[in-house]
């Protein structure tokens, strides 16, 4: 028969027929511990693995849009920026925009898809008292691990950041208290996940940084120290909480999260006493392209590359891997007159080549819960909702 020991598992005397069923037994067990498929890899951090290690493994991602980072803003709640929602049930925000209450099938679907990475954004703002010291409510804590852990159990990456909350924050404070406001966050945050493994990952902001207060005037150079500064205090939170943080994997967000201002000289990545653990964060590497609705031109390709090749220049060519936080899930209404791909299936295949295959780029579709079920992901059927987008996540996310 088979027993554990604090080694693992070994043979004692048994029959034949046991012995056979006993070995495969520890066969599938570490089968999945090779995946990565166990809860027992939760916890996990491996020696010596760094930011390009895991972008090697994170595929493609999916945001679980409208959900976490849902809020009703106030100018009443100095600290929360938002306003109580329902009758104090944390589902209550986690469904205002829409979303459905997040559930273990929903995230499941999100693995069976393909998908290696899932992106959690939050607005730590809710249910936060009005008391000066910008303390994140437990519930929304427990609430958000519980997610968190489901992705990790299922063997993807956990990407989670403040979303929303730095722009209340960046906005309606002077710099000093939103660095400390910032700080304080961050803190509380990376200590509640300290024991999680690698597979979970820490985004410092969305796309705020390189903002200022409502009504101030700043330099360009200004902004753009501001912006290096939150992502410094970012990284000495998360490290000065010691634990698994230590050598945790972070995301410093670009300025706007914009390509052009990110591989710009004002931007510079944080200093980290960790090593090869940071990654950078842009969104939409098309996004010029999207909104002159020349999606699918010869212009857009060529856009494309001359955008990634700024990326690998700035970062992935020093060890810096590129993590594209945000990536269109549609271009139904952006297409160009004069298109060379034949729809906004063919266009996302070719994006998602070109950034993933080419360049090493982990693309992550925003995504948001629909009603009529037509989101790129249909969190009611656990599935991709479109059959061509579902093959190029199997291709490419592989």
């Amino acid at each position: 028969m088979l027993k554990n020991n604090k080694n693992g598992f070994k043979f004692v005397h048994c029959s034949k027929s046991l012995r056979i069923i006993a070995f495969f037994a520890a066969a599938l067990i570490f089968a999945g511990a090779l995946c990565g498929c166990g809860s027992s890899d939760v916890y996990e951090m491996r020696e010596s693995f760094s930011a390009s290690d895991a972008a090697s493994e994170m595929g493609i991602g999916i945001n679980l849009g409208n959900t976490f980072e849902a809020f009703y803003s106030s100018e009443d709640n100095l600290c929360a920026f938002s306003s109580p929602v329902g009758d104090g049930d944390f589902s209550n925000y986690e469904t205002c925009w829409g979303a459905v209450e997040t559930t273990r099938e929903i995230i499941d679907g999100m693995r069976d898809s393909g998908f290696k990475t899932v992106r959690v954004p939050v607005y730590w703002g809710n249910g936060m008292e009005n008391d000066g010291s910008f303390t994140v409510s437990k519930k929304l804590l427990n609430r958000v691990e519980e997610v968190v852990k489901w992705v990790l159990e299922d063997g993807m990456y956990c990407v989670i950041n403040m979303h929303h909350y730095d722009e209340r924050l960046i906005t309606h404070l002077e710099r000093e208290e939103a660095v400390s406001a910032a700080k304080t966050v961050w803190e509380q945050v990376a200590e509640h996940f300290r024991d999680y493994g690698d597979r979970l990952i820490f985004e410092g902001y969305n796309e705020y940084l390189g903002a200022v207060k409502e009504g101030l005037n700043a330099t360009d150079q200004e902004k753009f120290d501001y912006c290096n500064e939150m992502n410094q205090v970012f990284v000495d939170a998360v490290r000065g909480t010691g634990g698994n943080n230590s050598e945790r994997i972070l995301i410093a967000s670009g300025y706007n999260t914009n390509i052009d201002k990110t591989t710009s000289e004002g931007f510079r990545t944080p200093n980290d006493s960790a090593k090869d653990k940071l990654m950078v964060s842009v969104h939409y590497i098309d996004n010029s392209m999207y909104w002159s609705k020349q999606i699918g031109s010869e212009s857009w390709h060529d856009y494309i590359y001359y955008e990634c090749d700024r990326l690998k220049s700035s970062f992935t060519e020093k060890g810096i891997p590129v993590f594209v936080g945000e990536t269109t899930s549609g271009y139904v209404g952006n297409m160009a007159g004069n298109s060379e791909y034949g729809s906004s299936q063919d266009c996302i295949r070719e994006l998602i080549r070109i950034a993933k295959e080419e360049y090493g780029f982990i693309p992550v579709f925003w995504d948001t819960n629909n009603a009529d079920g037509s989101s790129f992901y249909n969190r009611y059927e656990y599935r991709i909702t479109d059959e061509e987008n579902a093959e190029t996540v199997r291709k490419y996310g592989k």
